[in-house]
């Protein structure tokens, strides 16, 4: 059986808001669609006596909880392949338990209980740090969620030759019929001449032209196999953190690839993925990467 996409639910606005796009991306890549909840309720109830039929609350609030959710995901998508679970661990844990069998993950941008002030809540950036699948935060306006933007935005880092961020990029773009649109954001370093016209005008050129050469070598393969795909490819001098998350108001879902670092929660996602999953005026979905021997670059 094909892996599934995996959306969580905890009966928040946000997580239905998620549970809606992952109905609709099950059934534009034709997958099986598994909705899971992350109960820790057993460790404070107990579990009912066999001679009882009395259920504990927590266990019928988490069942009620899945059993909407999937009703919800029929109506939207009847005839959608789609299995259920209540899963006894934290929020966190469970998905990225589940991520090692799925396709894709999927989670709201903030949950119950999250303070109000956080930009997106923890669960969503635990697991987009540490899955070993893409996952996909939902966020963003009515436009992009219902995917009427027709565009796919990609960022490509220096590290993106033929990575699988590039190729789930392509397959996206595929799967909607959508325009691909390509950006390589590159900064002059600080010890490049700036103080004259003519030499300011050389230097750009020549990061621009790299810049250029580094999308060819990046899209050469993915765009061999997927040659009906329309592809933009644009270079953008100034900081990709920026760039990308401005370009995601006229974009259905942006993909970045994520370099596993040992750092901090959320910034072992590098600054471009960290800020686009605060900030972006759409869906955000994060591919792991290949870890290179070395890494820099702020990605």
């Amino acid at each position: 059986m094909e892996s599934p996409l995996v959306v969580g639910v905890d009966g928040s606005d946000a997580s239905l808001t998620a549970l809606d796009w992952a109905v609709d991306e099950a059934v534009r890549q034709a997958l099986p669609l598994r909705i899971v909840h992350a109960s820790l309720w057993e460790r404070y109830e107990g579990v009912a006596p066999a001679w009882t039929t009395d259920r504990p609350s927590g266990q019928v609030v988490a069942e009620n909880m899945v059993g909407t959710a999937a009703e919800r995901a029929r109506r939207r998508a009847p005839g959608l392949s789609l299995t259920t679970d209540v899963l006894a661990e934290d929020a966190a844990s469970a998905l990225l338990s589940e991520g090692r069998e799925g396709t894709i993950l999927v989670v709201g941008a903030r949950g119950r209980g999250e303070f109000a002030d956080l930009l997106l809540g923890s669960v969503g950036l635990i697991v987009a740090a540490r899955a070993h699948c893409p996952v996909v935060v939902v966020r963003g306006d009515r436009q992009a969620l219902e995917a009427r933007h027709g565009r796919v935005l990609l960022g490509v880092g220096e590290h993106d030759l033929d990575s699988p961020a590039v190729r789930f990029a392509f397959r996206e773009a595929a799967v909607r019929d959508a325009e691909l649109d390509v950006v390589r954001a590159w900064r002059r370093p600080a010890h490049a001449p700036a103080d004259h016209l003519l030499m300011r005008r050389a230097g750009a050129a020549s990061f621009t032209e790299e810049s250029s050469d580094l999308l060819d070598k990046a899209l050469e393969a993915a765009a061999s196999e997927h040659p009906h795909v329309r592809v933009r490819r644009s270079t953008v001098e100034g900081p990709a953190h920026r760039v990308l998350t401005d370009r995601t108001a006229a974009a259905d879902l942006l993909i970045v690839g994520a370099r596993r670092q040992e750092r901090l929660v959320g910034l072992e996602l590098g600054r471009v993925a960290h800020r686009a999953l605060h900030h972006a005026s759409c869906p955000v979905a994060v591919v792991p990467q290949r870890r290179p021997e070395a890494t820099t670059g702020d990605r």
